[in-house]
């Protein structure tokens, strides 16, 4: 059954990309005369569903070269998960009304959820409760197993490859080695890419412990061949054989990843000598325009969205497979994380390039 009126949100951490997705719905649901409602705040628009905006071609030409999202959106306020009597996700009665309210009032037929596995894992039990639900993947990791690439990663690749680049021409003045931490907190693809497309010397991942006194032969061994500097790209879930990841504490309380970069700063320095310095990549590896290849894969996952959701296919999620964009279930969609396995050719590729990866 065709659904003439749809209903958008943006859930969890922005990324670029998001607004290209939004501009693909629009211009796709336009065309079968479907109207378009976007829910601002993510989730929480579905807790104050008069907080929307009616979307149309005119208004959105032009947003998908723009980052962020112009919905709005957050990974933290009530609409949350909770842990059931047997450890499952799920999603309180009371939510499950809101959101079918929120619907109702704004006479929305179906839901599309922009969003990551945690915004995802919330869709899914939506649509488990009966509501019409569409799921577009949302993340710079590129960590979601039902999908070869989301948008978003692209553009944070392009954004970590810059800063190893730029890093690079100030360690050589120095005759420094320059740490550059970056976003992944359980799969090192961001850190992957974007370290070996920069060109970096080492990169540091969560799926591969590294061993301290490697990385210190690995540092000596380059410095006696005469290279001036060095630059290694380390993902904040990284952590050497005899640690955990390190964590940070935040103005607010709030205990996140953080702080390897400064621990590999402080390991090389001590035992090698080195003059080491390190930055953190943050926030800017999200923001800022995407690459033209996330705008192009952005609009596509959204005219895909609204062909699942004109042939009435809800519960299902739009993919990317093998050079074509495509959907799968929901259900197999999330809980299920894409790591670096150590067979992957990505890792054979660096590790022939000269790259140290911590092993």
């Amino acid at each position: 059954m065709p659904a003439p009126r749809l209903g958008i949100l943006t859930a969890g951490g922005d990324c670029a990309g998001l607004n290209a997705v939004i501009r693909g719905i629009v211009c796709a649901a336009a065309r079968r005369n479907i109207e378009v409602v976007g829910f601002t705040e993510g989730y929480e628009g579905l807790l104050h569903p008069a907080s929307t905006r009616i979307l149309t071609p005119a208004g959105t030409r032009g947003i998908e070269s723009t980052g962020g999202t112009v919905l709005g959106s957050t990974n933290k306020g009530r609409f949350q998960l909770r842990r059931g009597p047997g450890g499952e996700s799920i999603l309180s009665d009371a939510l499950v009304r809101a959101a079918r309210q929120a619907l109702d009032q704004n006479r929305v037929d179906a839901l599309i959820v922009m969003g990551g596995d945690g915004s995802l894992r919330t869709a899914l039990q939506l649509s488990r409760a009966g509501l019409r639900v569409i799921g577009v993947p949302k993340t710079i990791d590129n960590d979601l197993d039902s999908t070869d690439v989301t948008f978003g990663f692209d553009t944070a690749v392009a954004r970590v490859a810059g800063a190893v680049e730029n890093l690079r021409s100030t360690a050589e003045s120095h005759r420094r080695l320059l740490v550059l931490e970056v976003m992944g907190r359980h799969t090192g693809w961001l850190a992957l890419h974007g370290g070996v497309a920069g060109g970096a010397d080492i990169i540091l991942l969560p799926e591969i412990p590294f061993d301290g006194d490697l990385l210190t032969k690995f540092v000596r061994e380059l410095e006696r061949r005469g290279q001036r500097s060095l630059v290694a790209v380390v993902a904040e879930g990284s952590r050497a054989k005899t640690g955990r990841q390190i964590r940070r504490q935040t103005s607010t309380g709030d205990s996140r990843l953080g702080g390897i970069g400064n621990y590999v700063e402080s390991l090389v320095a001590s035992r090698t000598g080195r003059e080491t310095r390190t930055c953190s990549l943050g926030h800017l590896q999200r923001g800022g325009a995407p690459t033209a290849f996330d705008r192009v894969l952005g609009q596509q996952f959204g005219v895909r969205a609204v062909e699942l959701a004109g042939d009435g296919m809800f519960g299902r999620m739009v993919s990317y497979r093998f050079g074509s964009v495509t959907d799968v279930a929901l259900a197999d969609a999330v809980n299920r994380r894409r790591v670096i396995s150590p067979d992957t050719q990505m890792l054979r590729h660096a590790r022939a390039l000269g790259i140290f990866l911590g092993d």
